[in-house]
């Protein structure tokens, strides 16, 4: 695959990842957080908010990796 196709391909999903991830943690706090106080709200949104970097780091790094020679 060529390497802009493959980084566009990732950005596209990139921003999918981001906004779908940033839509269920905002769903389950408003389910389960409610009435909560601030740090609990703080606590959750800091952990979840590191837990997307995980697949995106993945994701970057299949977008840049070097492209293989047949030959």
């Amino acid at each position: 695959m060529r390497p802009n196709l493959r980084t566009l391909i990732g950005s596209i999903l990139l921003i999918v990842l981001t906004l779908f991830y940033a839509w269920l943690t905002v769903a389950v706090a408003t389910a389960r957080l409610a009435e909560s106080s601030g740090l609990t709200h703080l606590i959750f949104f800091a952990t979840t908010g590191l837990f997307w970097l995980a697949p995106a780091m993945l994701l970057v790094r299949w977008m840049y990796r070097p492209r293989k020679d047949n030959g």
